[in-house]
């Protein structure tokens, strides 16, 4: 009479351990019922209890006891099959990879991008060379490739022949001369609309504001100037860009400064800041004009205080008209001034300057230059 098909004698080592990851359930499921089989076979149950246990056939139980008996819990571990051979090669997924990168245009395909139908399509076709794959087996591979669908972007580098040059005198302003340069420019067209932007609010619970059809009440510009030793932000709206605000403004900044000493003023390339008025102006003046490179105005450093002037005053905002819209613009101002880099020495900075231009009777736009102005 044949003996039945049973593990033999569990170590003690060998028993926890198969305990512990029936218990646990955690880890792999082939794992885990192969514990299961070799715990019910130690514990006496028969061939078909425990295939009713774990949901397998008889054959499936009998090999792994048998493997068990011959290898230990090495068993465990399963050892999967190659699968079917691989329908395309490294080289096969290569050139697709490089095919999904190349506009159509250039294999020729009417096409500016390609869709995963229109790549499977082309890669079905190519004569002598034709690749056999479905759209998720396509999806999957650009993936595990690195290549994702991403929207395009626009991108323009500078012409300016004089690039370094500008560069180089606006960083020595910065750098060396700090506390007598200031950065100008204009910030618009500000319209009277609702401006949508972001804020807190109850989940799903945005808050709205109402759309507008006619907008009667047309633009203006903000006049901006940035003292960067001072760290101080102030200017004035006007209706439109000109040379007549830009030399004012350019005047008034001179003021801050009433000492005679050089100045330097960082300012983009509008062609209402080369006027040759406002460059003679300048050199009789000793206001030293630092031009951005061309189709660089990053390198003006008032754009980055530009960006939390439109968050916090025009973003999520919907003023009635263009005063409303002003005491908020000069409201923050006056706020960000007031949580300026050292409060108390630049207090006592702009008291003394107030002092000084209020006995000159120095005033910007009929209105007395502040910075909170």
């Amino acid at each position: 009479m044949t003996q039945p098909v049973k593990v033999r004698r569990l170590t003690d080592p060998e028993g926890q351990k198969l305990q512990r990851i029936v218990r646990r359930g955690t880890m792999s499921t082939v794992r885990y019922r192969r514990a299961m089989i070799l715990l019910a076979s130690a514990g006496g149950n028969t061939m078909a209890v425990i295939a009713r246990l774990v949901a397998a056939d008889e054959d499936t139980v009998r090999d792994v006891i048998h493997r068990f008996n011959e290898i230990g819990l090495a068993c465990l571990d399963p050892r999967w099959a190659g699968g079917r051979p691989r329908l395309l090669s490294p080289d096969d997924e290569a050139f697709i990879a490089q095919t999904a990168t190349t506009r159509p245009a250039k294999l020729g395909r009417p096409f500016t991008r390609w869709s995963i139908r229109k790549l499977l399509d082309y890669l079905r076709r190519l004569p002598g060379r034709a690749l056999t794959l479905g759209r998720e087996t396509l999806r999957t591979l650009l993936v595990r490739h690195g290549i994702t669908f991403q929207r395009t972007k626009t991108w323009k580098e500078s012409p300016d022949p004089d690039f370094e040059t500008k560069l180089d005198a606006i960083e020595y302003a910065l750098t060396h001369r700090p506390e007598r340069t200031f950065a100008f420019d204009e910030f618009g067209p500000l319209g009277i609309r609702p401006t949508a932007g972001t804020g807190w609010a109850p989940r799903g619970k945005p808050d709205r504001l109402p759309a507008t059809y006619r907008r009667t009440q047309g633009v203006t510009y903000f006049h901006g100037c940035y003292s960067v030793g001072d760290d101080l932000l102030w200017g004035i709206n006007r209706a439109r860009k000109g040379i007549a605000p830009t030399w004012t403004a350019l005047k008034s900044i001179r003021t801050a400064r009433p000492d005679g000493a050089p100045i330097y003023v960082i300012l983009d390339n509008l062609s209402a800041h080369k006027n040759w008025r406002i460059r003679t102006w300048a050199k009789n003046n000793k206001v030293r004009l630092l031009f951005t490179p061309t189709y660089a105005s990053w390198a003006n450093p008032i754009e980055a205080h530009f960006g939390p002037l439109r968050q916090f005053t025009l973003a999520n905002s919907d003023h009635p008209n263009h005063t409303v819209q002003t005491r908020a613009l000069h409201a923050y101002l006056r706020w960000r001034n007031a949580h300026a880099r050292h409060p108390d020495v630049l207090a006592a900075q702009r008291r003394e300057r107030a002092r000084i231009r209020s006995e000159k009777g120095i005033r910007w736009g009929g209105r007395p230059l502040t910075p909170a102005a």
